[in-house]
């Protein structure tokens, strides 16, 4: 689409704009992305429903009476509020997180150890910040990582009215990061010659490999909204020669999954397709299947 870039700006906006109920500038951001849109595509669709759902907010409306206790507190009443607020909005985001990395952490040092267990907790904490990041570098929501013990973790976020391209680079910023805790963990084998560093790399990798397997609500599955039939295809082919490259198996998994992917129905048209989206794909197969591979065989 020539103004996807555009769109997401508006939307990432109108996002922030909500965020902050000035009602007002995020109509008129929504307005603006209606006009670069297809009369009568989906997104536009998505846009008017938006537009009627902000149409009643900021006309009228009324803040809610102070609770009566802060009326003893004269001018520093506001202040009172804002600190309540931002305390109760803190503990209640926090403490689902704080908990349950806790419960993951502590699974893996029973299993592993102390040291690898909290070390793998981490490296997955990564991954998960970024997708987090990623999204709210756009102006978007999402509650910090829930992890699962035994399972992995997840960030929630509201995709409704964001590109496939968008989408598709949220779901590849966690194994962005991935790689990057993997990285670190080479680096700091190669300082150190400490096998738990190595360890660390390889399971890194590994895991940011499994979740690129492009099916389900993986990553990689959620990736390929943005890539069409040729992309997927090129996809397979140059995971099975990263596979070839540093013997790892997994890869084959992720190039089966994009030549059944590509037999899908709902393929991205030309207007929606990212090209760049591919090439990131495979940039990370690379950097993983050398993480994955290399540093423990080097390890051992």
């Amino acid at each position: 689409m020539a103004h996807a870039s555009r769109l997401e700006d508006l939307a990432a906006s109108a996002r922030i704009h909500e965020q902050s109920q000035n009602w007002v500038a995020a109509r008129e951001d929504w307005k603006a992305a209606l006009e670069l849109l297809p009369g009568d595509s989906s997104q536009a669709a998505w846009v008017r429903g938006k537009l009627a759902e902000l149409a009643g907010k900021g006309a009228g409306s009324s803040q809610p009476p102070a609770p009566a206790w802060t009326r003893k507190l004269g001018p520093l009443a506001p202040l009172a509020l804002l600190a309540l607020k931002a305390k109760l909005f803190l503990s209640l985001l926090k403490i689902p997180f704080l908990l349950s990395f806790a419960a993951f952490a502590a699974l893996y040092w029973g299993l592993y150890g102390a040291r690898f267990g909290i070390g793998l907790a981490v490296l997955v904490l990564v991954h998960e910040l970024g997708h987090f990041i990623e999204v709210r570098r756009r102006g978007l929501t999402a509650n910090l990582p829930m992890f699962l013990p035994g399972f992995g973790a997840y960030v929630r976020w509201n995709a409704a009215g964001v590109s496939s391209r968008a989408r598709a680079l949220v779901s590849l910023a966690g194994p962005l990061a991935g790689a990057f805790g993997a990285a670190f963990c080479g680096l700091m084998w190669l300082q150190t010659q400490e096998r738990l560093w190595a360890a660390l790399a390889g399971f890194s990798a590994l895991i940011n490999l499994m979740n690129l397997i492009p099916v389900w609500q993986l990553d990689g599955g959620q990736a390929l909204v943005a890539i069409d039939r040729a992309g997927r295809i090129l996809l397979a082919i140059a995971a099975i020669a990263v596979a070839a490259l540093f013997s790892q198996p997994l890869l084959l998994l992720v190039a089966g999954g994009a030549v059944y992917r590509s037999f899908d129905k709902d393929l991205p048209d030309e207007s929606t397709r990212s090209p760049g989206i591919t090439i990131y794909f495979v940039i990370l197969l690379v950097v993983l299947g050398y993480f994955s591979k290399l540093v423990p065989a080097v390890a051992g």
